[in-house]
This record gives structure tokens, sequence and C-alpha cells, in this order.
């Protein structure tokens, strides 16, 4: 039995150190700027592109 008890501590352990490992961001400085940048750059796109389609809707409705 002991044995199965180390198995699953051992488990335990590893999948708290993989969890560590995924917390830790690994971009530098200015890596984490510039693909900040251009999700936000995606982001004001899709904004765009939804405000365009509501207004074509709008006037669809008029």
């Amino acid at each position: 039995m002991a044995r199965g008890n180390q198995r699953e501590k051992a488990r335990e352990k590893t999948q708290k150190e993989a969890a560590q490992q995924k917390k830790k961001n690994t971009q530098s400085g200015t890596e984490f700027a510039r693909t900040k940048e251009a999700q936000a750059a995606i982001m004001r796109q899709k904004q765009e592109t939804a405000n365009a389609k509501k207004a074509a809707e709008a006037a669809k409705k008029k």
C-alpha cells in the first residue's frame, strides 16, 4: 500500500510543478508589450466590423 501512496504523492507533486510552469510569464517586457498591442489591434478590428454590421442592420430596419 505504501507504494500506491508514494506514486500518488509523486503525481500530485508533478502536477503542482506543471501548474507553476504554466503561470510563469516567459516573455520579456518588450515582447509582452508587442503581443499586447497586436491583440489590442485585433480586438479593435473586430469591434469596427461589429459596429459596421450593427449600422447596416439598423439602416435596413429603417
